[in-house]
This record gives C-alpha cells, structure tokens and sequence, in this order.
C-alpha cells in the first residue's frame, strides 16, 4: 500500500490535515499581506478582532456561519451518494422564491412562527425542485451533475431577474426587489430573542436561522449515519455496482439525494430573505452556494467538521471587513484572494501534506 492511501487516524484525517493544509493557506496568505507592506500579525489580530472580539462582530460571524452551514450540509449529502452538487447557488436562489411567495402572502394574516412553517416548506421544495431536474437527467440519461448543475444556476438567475423586474417588483418602484415583508414574514433576530430572557446583546443580522442550522446538522448525521436511506446512499457513492448488487434502486438514491440536498440549499434563503432582509431581491446569495464546496471539503462531509468550517468561513468574511477598514492597504480585492487561498488549500490541494503524514503515522506500511 503506498504512503497517500494508508489508513489514518481519524483525529489526524479529520483534525491534523485540515489544520496543516489552513496554517499554509494563512502562511502564503501572510506573505501576501507583507507584499504590500503590512504587518501580518497585526491583520490576523484585525481578522480575529472584527469577527469575534465584540457582541456585534460575534453577530455577523454567525451569521454568515448559517449560510455557509446550509450549503456545506447540502454538498456533504450529495458527496455521500457519489455526486458533487454545484448548484447551490440557483437552488438557494429559487428556495428564496418559495420563501419570498409564503411571506408575501401570509405577513399581514399570521404571526412569524405560523409564517414561518409556510416559509420553510417554500424554502425545502423549491429548492427540492430546482434540484429535481438535474438529478433526473443524471439518473436517467446519464447527464453530469456537474455540468447540469451549474446550466441551472445561469437558469435560475435569469428567472429570478425576470421575476423580480416583471412580476414581483414594487409597482412605481425602480429597484428589482419585492416590498418589505410585514412583522408576520420576519423572523425575530438573536438580539431580540436575548431580551426575552432579559439578555442584552448588540444588534446583528444573526436570527433563529442558526438554530435551523444546527437542527439541520442533527437531522443530516441521523439521515447519513443511523437510516438506511443514508446506508444506501453511502453504498451507491462508494460503488453503484456494488449497490446495484445488493438491490440498491441506484436511480432513485440518485434523485432522492438531491432533492435533499437542494432543499438543504432552499433553507438559506429562510436566513437571508426572512431572517435579514425581510424582501426578496437579486443576488442575494451571494456565492456561498459555491464556498459551501470548499465548508464540505475542509469538514470531510461529515456535520460537526462542516460546523467548523462554517465558523472559519464566518469569521473570514465578517474579519475581512474589519480588516480593510483597519488597514486600507489590504484591500477587499485581496481579502477575497486569502479566501479564495483558504478554498485552493482546503480543497484542489486537500492531499498535498497527506503522503507525508501518512508515511509519519504508518512508517512501515510506507516503506513497504
């Protein structure tokens, strides 16, 4: 057995790696930043300071953190059964829809909490069934998941342009966006649930989507790790051979997987459109579909290390905002490039220390 694929412990596979592989995207990351002149100790105390040093920084962690749960959780399920879901951006776009329509029409008649029920069914299937027809094509006419994924991104934009500049648009209005929902299509923000319990925090966007979230990590382990709908879909991404042996329906695992996994993606938009903005408007993904890629990677697709990555990505976006503003030379043109190198490393380059670990933890099966 070569060094690359000898067996690991799963604290050195789960923790070790993706620790060695951040620490060199922080390290090239800090060269950067002495590049242009700056102290590199000095940005990472601005990047910790910003995103965690204070109630409304920890606020704006979190809540990015949500978003990038929902889209690491959807890639990790896909990842199980075989399959690598690109498409989170135009099924949490489409979910934003679902849960645009539930708001706009309940607001004004139900409490948030009654709302909210409608909102998430929006969310779940609509993000269901923009998922539906790529997981379709690939389990019956062989179509990549890949290529049809990203095809209905482009598709899913477009519609939401129309949608939101032809239909959905304030009359008298020029911006592309619905009204602002009415305090029955709101979800209560963290700060103020704090004060129900006489708890005071700062203001943030963060609201009871992050319990979502967490809700949503539980029901993905027990889904993956404790049915049998997640056994068959672990044995079909292992080897749909060997699935097709034992009597595993390859094609429905196929599409019943990415119905979960878009409607995983749906749920953002309950963060973003009701939990934040409280209207449905354009672009308001904002590309976490596709850094929820680079969160499954870094947690191994499993919901605990997708947790932490999501904290990791929280406290990048929210710190790099602070940071810019700190210190003007680094700008958010290069804030995005030490991102994009946490991604390369976490993901394209993910094996690139783990021959030598491997040979350090199995020296005898290296040298074989």
């Amino acid at each position: 057995m070569s060094a690359a694929l000898a067996p690991l412990p799963r604290w050195v596979d789960y923790g070790l790696i993706p620790l060695l592989n951040l620490t060199a995207a922080f390290i090239v990351s800090g060269l950067v930043v002495l590049l242009v002149g700056e102290d590199p100790f000095e940005a990472v105390y601005w990047l910790i300071q910003g995103s965690l040093g204070y109630q409304e920084g920890i606020g704006f962690t979190l809540f990015y953190t949500t978003n990038f749960i929902f889209t690491g959780l959807a890639v990790a399920v896909a990842v199980h059964a075989g399959l690598f879901n690109i498409g989170g951006e135009g099924q949490a776009y489409i979910g934003g829809l679902g849960v645009a329509l539930a708001c706009l029409y309940f607001d004004s008649t139900l409490p948030w909490y009654l709302t909210f029920i409608f909102a998430f069914l929006g969310a779940t299937i609509f993000g269901a069934a923009w998922a539906a027809i790529p997981a379709y094509l690939q389990a019956t006419r062989g179509s990549h998941i890949v290529i049809t994924t990203i095809m209905f991104n482009f598709i899913g934009s477009s519609v939401m342009v129309y949608l939101l500049v032809n239909v959905l648009k304030v009359p008298g209005s020029m911006q592309p966006e619905s009204r602002t929902f009415e305090e029955g299509g709101r979800l209560p923000f963290m700060h103020e649930v704090a004060e129900w319990f006489g708890i005071s925090f700062d203001r943030s966007p963060l609201n009871l989507s992050f319990v979502l979230a967490l809700l949503a990590c539980i029901f993905v382990y027990f889904l993956i790790w404790r049915t049998r709908l997640g056994y068959e879909m672990r044995t079909v991404g292992i080897s749909q051979s060997a699935a097709i042996y034992a009597g595993i329906r390859v094609k429905k695992i196929i599409v019943v997987t990415m119905l979960i996994s878009g409607a995983l993606c749906g749920l953002l938009a309950i963060n973003e459109v009701m939990g934040n903005q409280h209207r449905l408007l354009l672009d308001f993904t904002a590309g976490y579909g596709f850094v929820g890629i680079a969160v499954a990677l870094m947690g191994r697709s499993h919901p605990v290390g997708i947790i932490f990555a999501s904290i990791l990505f929280g406290v990048l976006y929210q710190g790099g905002l602070e940071l810019s503003f700190e210190m003007p030379k680094i700008s958010r043109d290069m804030i995005i490039a030490i991102q994009g190198l946490v991604i390369l490393f976490a993901g394209a380059m993910e094996h690139m220390f783990r021959p030598a670990v491997s040979a350090f933890f199995n020296p005898a099966k290296s040298g074989a």
